[in-house]
């Protein structure tokens, strides 16, 4: 099963952004464990007593919050590369790929930007689906780990109207369950989505591409294409 963990970047209502952002790492399933492990010896490094009680969150390590706060500036910045490093940029294209959709508030007229980023990662997601299925005779499936902290309920909702009464590009049929939320606080795997989409932001909100440049070409592609990334800049 290849498993696809969410999180957004940006608040949805807010007019000083201008962008909302979702960002979803696809994961094989047996790999999971492997990335978690890479995740965790980063957080060794600052908490080697309790490691799993410091979050992977981009915000607060960039601002030094939280956990965080004794932290050097330069040392903070270093652990988001590392993680974006090892659990991406090092692994096989084949078991980590990366969604995102980027969405420009301003350009919608009376659309929900939850709405518009959830409804390009859930088609890009089951389109990767299929053509693993048709392409490669991969009958793999998917599931959406959510972080809880979103909009869970508007997510569902929308889930099951993308598979019973379709969405703008046809109907979601390659995945095994409605989307699972998770709490952030025990999913190292929901922190590296988080950082993804914390590195988009800042990369298409704020121009500073530090952290982005280090997975710019991961977002799912066959044949020179670039599928997973969706733009509405």
């Amino acid at each position: 099963m290849h498993l696809l963990y969410v999180d957004e970047s940006g608040s949805a209502s807010d007019p000083s952004q201008k962008h909302f952002i979702l960002a979803g790492v696809s994961i094989f399933e047996r790999q999971t464990h492997w990335i978690e492990q890479h995740l965790n010896q980063i957080a060794v490094r600052f908490d080697p007593v309790e490691p799993h009680s410091l979050e992977l969150h981009g915000s607060p390590m960039r601002s030094g919050k939280g956990g965080w706060r004794k932290v050097p500036a330069a040392d903070r910045e270093q652990a988001i590369k590392d993680a974006l490093q090892l659990a991406i940029a090092n692994q096989s294209f084949n078991n980590v790929r990366l969604f995102g959709a980027v969405v420009n508030k301003s350009k919608l007229s009376g659309v929900d930007p939850v709405f518009q980023s959830f409804e390009q990662i859930t088609s890009r997601f089951d389109m990767f689906l299929q053509r693993r299925h048709t392409k490669y005779n991969d009958t793999q499936r998917g599931i959406m780990l959510c972080d809880e902290s979103s909009a869970e309920n508007r997510i569902q909702t929308l889930a099951r109207e993308f598979k019973y009464n379709g969405h703008s590009f046809g109907k979601t049929r390659n995945y095994s369950e409605v989307p699972v939320f998770l709490n952030s606080k025990a999913s190292r795997l929901i922190q590296l989505a988080d950082l993804v989409a914390y590195a988009m932001f800042r990369h298409y909100e704020l121009g500073d591409s530090q952290y982005f440049d280090i997975f710019k070409n991961r977002f799912d592609s066959d044949g020179g294409i670039v599928h997973g990334l969706h733009l509405d800049i």
